[in-house]
């Protein structure tokens, strides 16, 4: 049954909003009479990005209704009143009903309208690219087919929730080196800009040279000061490039390739990357999904391109008949723990079982890395930080100690 937004007046001169289903507008606007309230607009509710509604291009294109965290609880919800023998038509119902927000509700009350209509579930969720991804569509699609929705969806809510804890790992390993740097950058540029300046100024009449590294110093910050804003549009201009280079296809696959063979963030990447694409495709083997679907939907999930134009490779060869564990052999990007246990479980009829173990060494080893890569930077920022000061204090004090020397 078609959902209808609308917009209407109560007797106080209230304004309220809601959504109601009704098989026609008219019959909608009867619907918010009966509810003692005077419609002042009622609309479809626009079911995809591609409607040219006001919903749609005032509301879905500002920003994403779910976030990723809200993604995985709002699944693992769906999968437990799912698995406890809820119809999904309910299980939408109760969500869209306990929904807090208003887009959320919007959002549950389109798809229950789809699957009111006779849609599966997958096909509703296409409607809405922008908040389910190829890979999530595909999962619930598989089991739709199986008769496994339930089941599925628990392993689905497992994944987004071991994804979003890696990613929250990873950024917050990184997230104290990166304050230090930006506290230690402040600080010195204003050491550079106004402090060495200012005492500068004091031996300005003197008629003697001063230390080299005092010298050093004040041709640092005047080309700090007079430079500073060309330096900073440099920058900037520099970032927008490379931003406009990686557009091009061709560029960004040899970008991202130059960034794999980095010392120590390119391991960083390759085992993210790979443990991704190892958990993506263990869910979709399990879900009952083709094993050429599955490649080539674990492949788009992979942000880097060159290890995209990888699986793409895999999937060509998977294709032609070589097994799975042989085409991940042949690009050595991919790590080749992942080839084993890919190996490991064609010879054993356990693929999806040993991929998602591939999976989680690679996360824990990609963690391990991470904080022991953070737990090495730290003190290292720290001492370097010290160590510019140090110079900064030094060509500060230097021209006092000299001055002292020849007053005596």
């Amino acid at each position: 049954m078609p959902a209808y937004s609308f917009e209407a007046l109560d007797s106080q001169g209230v304004t309220h909003k809601g959504i109601v289903e009704a098989d026609s507008i008219k019959a909608a606007r009867a619907m918010v009479r009966s509810q003692s309230l005077v419609p002042l607009q009622v609309r479809p509710l626009a079911t995809g990005l591609a409607s040219g509604s006001a919903w749609s291009s005032a509301t879905w294109q500002a920003r994403r209704v779910f976030s990723a965290t809200g993604l995985a609880v709002w699944t693992r919800q769906l999968a437990g009143l799912v698995a406890a023998g809820l119809p999904l038509e309910r299980a939408l119902t109760a969500l869209a009903d306990e929904a807090e927000d208003v887009r959320q509700h919007a959002l549950v009350a389109a798809l229950r309208a789809e699957v009111n209509a006779g849609s599966p579930f997958a096909k509703a969720l296409a409607q809405h690219p922008r908040e389910f991804s190829d890979v999530y569509q595909a999962v619930v699609a598989a089991g739709e087919h199986s008769g496994q929705l339930g089941v599925v969806l628990e392993r689905l809510a497992d994944d987004l929730e071991a994804s979003q804890a890696l990613k929250a790992r990873l950024v917050g390993a990184a997230l104290y080196p990166a304050i230090v740097t930006l506290v230690a950058i402040t600080i010195v540029i204003f050491l550079v800009t106004y402090v060495v300046p200012q005492v500068a100024a004091v031996f300005a009449g003197s008629q003697r040279a001063l230390p080299f590294l005092t010298s050093a110093m004040l041709a640092i910050s005047a080309g700090v000061r007079e430079g500073g804003l060309w330096i900073a549009a440099a920058l900037a201009a520099g970032v927008f490039a490379l931003r406009l280079a990686l557009r091009n296809p061709g560029f960004r696959e040899r970008f991202d390739a130059a960034w794999l063979r980095l010392p120590l963030v390119g391991r960083l990447a390759r085992g993210y990357n790979a443990a991704r694409f190892a958990s993506t495709l263990a869910m979709l083997a399990a879900g009952g999904v083709p094993i050429l679907k599955a490649l080539q939907a674990a492949g788009e999930t992979l942000n880097n391109r060159s290890l995209r134009a990888d699986g793409l490779d895999i999937l060509v060869l998977v294709r032609e008949g070589a097994p799975l564990a042989s085409a991940l052999a042949q690009k050595k990007r991919f790590p080749g723990l992942l080839a084993m246990f890919a190996r490991l479980g064609e010879q054993t009829g356990q693929l999806p079982t040993m991929l998602d173990r591939a999976a989680q060494q690679l996360s824990a080893e990609v963690q391990r890395r991470a904080l022991t890569l953070a737990t090495v930077l730290e003190p290292l920022l720290i001492v370097t930080m010290g160590l510019v000061v140090m110079l900064i204090v030094l060509a500060v004090l230097l021209p006092i100690i000299q001055l002292n020397q020849w007053v005596r």
